[in-house]
């Protein structure tokens, strides 16, 4: 359905580990919607323009900005493509109010890419660079992808790299690197006129500075008079994980469509999570098509976590970033999408306006509240809810 289905959306601070985690989430729902169908199978996908904005509102994060992306065919097997994307990050969440200032942050991406059809395979190569103040990654993404069995069944093999360079502002010696590796394959096949399943799977290498440098581990100390001391999170420098995706899409007779995924991940810092999401997407007439969907996620925690660790330097490697902790949200979901009348569109051209919105509940199992007023280890769980918005407007040409 989308590129990533495919070929799989600031002065001395404490950075909050939702950052990472937010924008993860920004880039898992909102770049397979952006970059939706720019790479089919043995035919290469329409000429367009996308232009997009984003928006992620909760737990004290506020993430937005605006996305273009601009897709040509040069020839009848070549198509090149590139996307520019910007978010600006301002925080105020528990974990920075519990140890620092809120902070105000820019990020930039962009990307180039070619694809080649050759028969029936399509090559895809892309290159791309995310740029902030105290994090800089380059990273290279090989996919090939062929039809074969009469074209109903579709395999696929990709390969990425990313360089990264992470720094940490007001501190000019600080200087860490570190380095992913991925690998996938997938399989996809249609069973009926109206079935059709995905399963992909891939393995990821993490080697090099893998913590944040802002973030903080609490300990008790009674020497001291609020009974916690605080130091540097210290992470193994390796981490190795795999993942599968199983996704089924189902046709009803009345235009309207079904869709499920299941996808289970885990890794050698024992987390062990699953997501199951089900979709439902509804046409009005022939220019409105309306999406609902739900999706669960849960995940156990890193076998280095805790909320408040016993004493100082209590063990080799040491966590208190509450995405490493053991939790789970809800997502709820809507989308609408209008395809222009054509006495309306730009020469003719297809074009068709979107916005999503999904409301995501988080739930940590684990990790307290350090802000609230309560006795130190006995504060409540904490929690909270936030809206994700994407509206963006696609022009095939």
């Amino acid at each position: 359905m989308a590129l990533m289905e495919r070929v799989e959306v600031d002065v001395a601070v404490i950075k909050s580990a939702i950052l990472i985690s937010q924008r993860l989430l920004l880039v898992s729902t909102l770049l397979p919607l952006f970059l939706h169908h720019s790479i089919q199978a043995a035919v290469l996908a329409t000429d367009r323009v996308d232009v997009l904005y984003h928006s992620y509102d909760g737990g004290g994060m506020k993430i937005d900005g605006p996305a273009v992306l601009l897709r040509k065919k040069a020839t009848e097997s070549v198509a090149i493509s590139a996307y520019y994307y910007v978010d600006t990050i301002s925080s105020a969440s528990v974990d920075v109010l519990s140890t620092a200032s809120p902070y105000s942050e820019e990020r930039q991406e962009g990307q180039l890419g070619v694809e080649y059809l050759h028969d029936k395979t399509i090559m895809a190569l892309s290159v791309k660079q995310s740029d902030e103040d105290d994090y800089l990654s380059n990273s290279v993404n090989f996919n090939i992808s062929h039809d074969t069995f009469g074209d109903l069944t579709n395999l696929s093999l990709g390969f990425a790299y990313s360089d990264n360079d992470i720094m940490r502002n007001g501190d000019d010696l600080f200087q860490e690197h570190s380095q992913q590796y991925r690998i996938r394959a997938g399989i996809s096949q249609i069973l009926t006129k109206n079935l059709s399943i995905n399963l992909n799977v891939e393995s990821v290498a993490d080697e090099g500075y893998l913590n944040n440098p802002y973030r903080t581990v609490r300990y008790l100390d009674a020497s001291i008079p609020s009974g916690v001391g605080y130091q540097s999170e210290v992470y193994p420098n390796t981490r190795n994980s795999f993942s599968t995706k199983l996704s089924a899409s189902y046709y009803l007779p009345y235009r309207a469509a079904l869709f499920l995924h299941y996808r289970y991940f885990t890794d050698s810092w024992q987390i062990d999570a699953s997501d199951v999401e089900l979709s439902y997407r509804h046409p009005i007439a022939k220019s409105v098509e309306l999406e609902f969907k739900v999706r669960y996620y849960q995940q156990t925690q890193a076998s280095f976590y805790s909320d408040l660790f016993p004493h100082q330097n209590a063990q080799n490697f040491m966590a208190r970033d509450k995405e490493l902790s053991d939790f789970n949200d809800l997502t709820l979901g809507v989308g609408v999408t209008y395809l222009i009348p054509q006495k309306y569109a730009i020469s003719d051209w297809r074009s068709e306006i979107s916005l999503q919105w999904d409301h995501i509940t988080f739930n940590y199992n684990n990790f307290r509240d350090p802000t609230a007023d309560a006795a130190l280890g006995e504060e409540p769980l904490y929690g909270f809810s936030t809206d994700v918005i994407r509206a963006f407007i696609s022009v095939y040409f």
